[in-house]
């Protein structure tokens, strides 16, 4: 009776060592992140008329603006009236 006893406790103890990882079952769910770009779809290029007046960096900040959006979004140039 007293080796069935230990053989009973023994058990339990040692089913209280069980490691999660072991068993295959995550801890913690697997987080994903994904950047989705919509800039391209509410950015338009910026155009000036003759009249407009702009100060050296407004231009440049411009001309920035409207090259990256031909690079990355495609844009092309606006046809001649």
């Amino acid at each position: 009776m007293w080796k069935t006893l230990l053989l009973l406790v023994s058990q339990v103890i040692l089913c209280g060592c069980v490691d999660v990882a072991t068993t295959g079952a995550e801890t913690e769910p697997k987080i994903t992140t994904r950047t989705i770009d919509t800039g391209c779809q509410w950015t338009k290029a910026i155009y000036i008329s003759k009249t407009d007046v702009l100060t050296d960096g407004t231009a440049e900040q411009i001309r920035e603006h409207n090259e990256t959006g031909a690079r990355i979004c495609g844009w092309k140039p606006r046809a001649k009236k």
